[in-house]
């Protein structure tokens, strides 16, 4: 028993498999994801492994590295399983995990603090998020951990320069290949910066050549997909780039602080989080001074050079929770070891606000949760008890140690409460949003079956409905351009709002509604009902010419 107790690793990759994969196909697919899994399985069925498309149209905007493991897990567990299309997603989280704590063995030489910052890395919201989702940001992340964690030791010690230099470029590659430039200059570039600043480069000299080996290996690994679409495609390319380069200064566009909210994407750990940025506070209490530096300047200039881009999205932020991770470590493993001693009520205060209201609504939930939820739970009564029961025990619980200030008590319980949310409430989230008049996209393809027309779409696509259909689906509107169908009768797929625009483009067919399309989750006239996720479907066809 002792072993396993003290054994991190190993409550670190079973806490990473209780988080990220348990109930991995409970919620619905997202937009995001919808294009990502649109992509994979045009991959499959039509062989664009390389030329990637989206709906049938080019998609260069993201390289296919995470593409083709999800196309690879799909073709293992199959094309409709949500849990192989999250499952890639899934094992890259553990990955990024793994090497964060090894890392933060390495520059800490402290097991018990890796192990702290671990788990508050695999609990924070926004990686719980990224980490059960579809969607790229989470592999080039953690492939670039990887990256990060070799040239660590690159940096630090004398042996295996070569090999370590190697790896590192071979995970670069990979992060680059999954998302370009977005970790290399969030997450890689502030730890560089941050990591000369406190440790410096030292003996650099006899380290240029195996450098030069990472640089050539990592950017043959990271560009040649890239030059191959471009030779191959260029037009497509070309007008791809020019998109989104424009979206980065006109798209999104926040001002600088915007970003300065940060720590609040770390869910629970929003006020630890907050508190342990308090650097001239925590700087003297911290177990190492020095490494709490390094972290503290890694979140802060990776946050800065985030801040200075236009575009801003709250998603772009991942990358600042992973140094921000170590940095909240230090204060919780200063409160597990000198919350007994601590009489200064400022310092209190906070850590009994922040545990003790995670506590009240553990022990709130079953009352507030039923007066919520009693109408739609159906079939979910037995998940809404066992989630009710462990809430409220663990809620009991943390009152319980906090009373007694054991804080290390209190912070493996709050991990178990996030732990109890995915056992047990994922399952009820079809309870959440019921919409009686859903009408999935799939069922589309029976209407042709039994008409034998062709459908189009009238201009742009919803992701989400694109997946649920199968295929893609032509839009008859491109770059303001209108092209009429060949076919004498066909069906076409309309939003509300261009119903005007059709009707006048359309006035020499006769025009009649067959059904509406509805795959919002929620009904309508509730405010989350999007006009976005539902189209209607009319069968036009050519009047004939009097002449």
């Amino acid at each position: 028993m002792k072993t396993i107790k003290n054994n991190y690793t190993f409550w670190i990759i079973a806490t990473c498999i209780a988080i990220f994969f348990v109930n991995l196909d409970a919620l619905l697919i997202n937009i995001m994801e919808a294009r990502n899994f649109i992509t994979a399985r045009e991959m499959i069925q039509d062989g664009n492994w390389i030329l990637t498309t989206l709906n049938g149209e080019p998609r260069y905007q993201k390289p296919p590295l995470p593409t083709w493991l999800t196309a690879f897990s799909a073709m293992t567990f199959g094309l409709k399983s949500l849990f192989a299309l999250r499952l890639p997603a899934a094992l890259v989280t553990v990955l990024l995990v793994v090497f964060f704590n090894k890392l933060a063995i390495l520059f800490s030489e402290n097991k018990k603090y890796a192990f702290i910052s671990s788990l508050i890395l695999l609990t924070s919201f926004y990686i719980v998020f990224a980490g059960r989702n579809g969607q790229w940001d989470i592999f080039t992340h953690g492939f670039m951990m990887v990256t990060i964690y070799q040239l660590y030791l690159f940096f630090t010690s004398e042996e295996k320069k070569y090999q370590r230099a190697l790896i590192a470029a071979i995970f670069f590659g990979m992060s680059f290949m999954s998302k370009g430039p977005v970790s290399l200059y969030a997450l890689f570039l502030p730890f560089l910066i941050s990591f000369g600043i406190v440790y410096k480069f030292k003996d650099f000299k006899a380290r240029i050549i195996p450098l030069l080996l990472f640089l050539i290996v990592g950017l043959v690994l990271s560009g040649w997909w890239h030059w191959y679409t471009f030779n191959l495609d260029p037009e497509a390319v070309t007008a791809i780039t020019k998109k989104e380069t424009s979206n980065w200064t006109s798209y999104e566009i926040k001002p600088f602080y915007y970003y300065w909210s940060f720590f609040t994407q770390s869910g629970v750990w929003t006020i630890p989080a907050f508190i342990g940025l308090l650097f001239p506070y925590l700087k003297n209490r911290v177990f190492y001074k020095k490494a709490y530096l390094f972290t503290f300047l890694w979140t802060m200039i990776s946050l800065v050079l985030l801040s200075i881009i236009p575009e801003k999205k709250s998603r772009y932020l991942l990358p600042v929770l992973i140094p921000l991770a170590l940095n909240t470590g230090f204060y919780i493993e200063y409160l597990i070891r000198s919350f007994k001693e601590i009489k200064d009520k400022r310092e209190v205060i906070p850590v009994y606000f922040n545990f003790g209201l995670i506590a009240l609504i553990g022990i709130a939930f079953p009352i507030a949760a039923y007066l919520f939820l009693r109408n739609s739970l159906n079939e979910n009564w037995i998940w809404f008890s066992l989630l009710s029961i462990s809430l409220f025990s663990i809620g009991l619980l943390i009152l319980r140690f906090l009373k007694q200030k054991n804080i290390e008590k209190v912070f493996y319980l709050t991990i178990a409460f996030i732990v109890s949310i995915i056992f047990f409430g994922m399952p009820m989230a079809n309870s959440l949003t019921v919409n009686p008049e859903y009408n999935s996209l799939e069922n589309l393809n029976s209407w042709q079956e039994e008409t034998n027309n062709k459908v189009y779409n009238y201009s742009g696509f919803c992701p989400e409905m694109i997946w649920a259909y199968g295929k893609p689906i032509k839009s008859l509107v491109k770059n303001k351009q209108l092209t009429f169908p060949k076919e004498s009768s066909f069906g076409i797929l309309l939003e509300e709002s261009q119903e005007k625009k059709f009707q006048n483009k359309f006035k020499d067919y006769s025009i009649e509604k067959i059904t509406r399309y509805d795959m919002n989750p929620s009904s309508p006239g509730s405010k989350s009902h999007r006009p976005r996720l539902w189209r209607d479907l009319y069968l036009v066809n050519k009047l004939k010419s009097k002449d």
